[in-house]
């Protein structure tokens, strides 16, 4: 059996950084209990790093040795592989959009799929079910908005929106503007005052 793990790290390496490695996708290397005792085979000698359940990636080599591949480019073929939306939290948002000077102790993602722990060696990158309004608009800054807008909480909502909405593009204001739709009232009010009068 030593050849299989010899074949999934060539399959491995010819992967680009952060590509998931599942059993279910080695089967033409052999039979699936076979697959999953070289994957964890390969776990433990740190030839591969166990994500999750059932989800393994080549750590990148470095002229420092190896690092684990980069969390957002891992979050991004995670969201591909379950066909879920996944976005960075509400703080790191907040962050981004210079609404707060905090940078979140721990990783976090909001997702529209199950609560998830991403194992990154010995950091830990959580995915935290979110409702649809807080996923709207992934990856655009109409949605780092909401999300900023959902971690303040309702009584930042007012001084929040006046430090950004100026910083908006037209497009991101009309993509904010969409958005009220699916906001709870309490966000979309202030929002569509702001966006009306701003």
């Amino acid at each position: 059996m030593r050849g299989l793990p010899k074949r999934i790290m060539e399959h491995a390496e010819a992967l680009p950084e952060a590509m998931p490695l599942c059993p279910a996708a080695l089967l033409h290397l052999g039979n699936r209990a076979a697959v999953d005792q070289a994957l964890s085979r390969l776990a433990r000698s740190e030839k591969l790093m166990r994500i999750c359940q059932g989800v393994y990636m080549r750590p990148v080599e470095t002229r420092f040795g190896l690092r684990a591949p980069r969390v957002d480019k891992v979050v991004a073929a995670l969201s591909a592989l379950w066909g879920e939306t996944i976005v960075p939290c509400g703080g790191a948002a907040a962050n981004r959009l210079g609404l707060t000077m905090q940078n979140p102790v721990r990783a976090v993602y909001l997702t529209s799929g199950p609560n998830r722990r991403l194992h990154f060696g010995s950091s830990i990158v959580e995915l935290r079910h979110a409702p649809r309004w807080q996923l709207a608009a992934p990856h655009r800054k109409a949605g780092d908005v909401i999300r900023a807008l959902a971690w303040l909480g309702q009584e930042e909502v007012e001084d929040s929106l006046e430090a950004i909405l100026p910083t908006l593009s037209a497009e991101d204001r009309d993509e904010l503007a969409t958005a009220r739709a699916v906001m709870p009232i309490w966000m979309a009010e202030p929002v569509s005052a702001r966006l009306l009068h701003g």
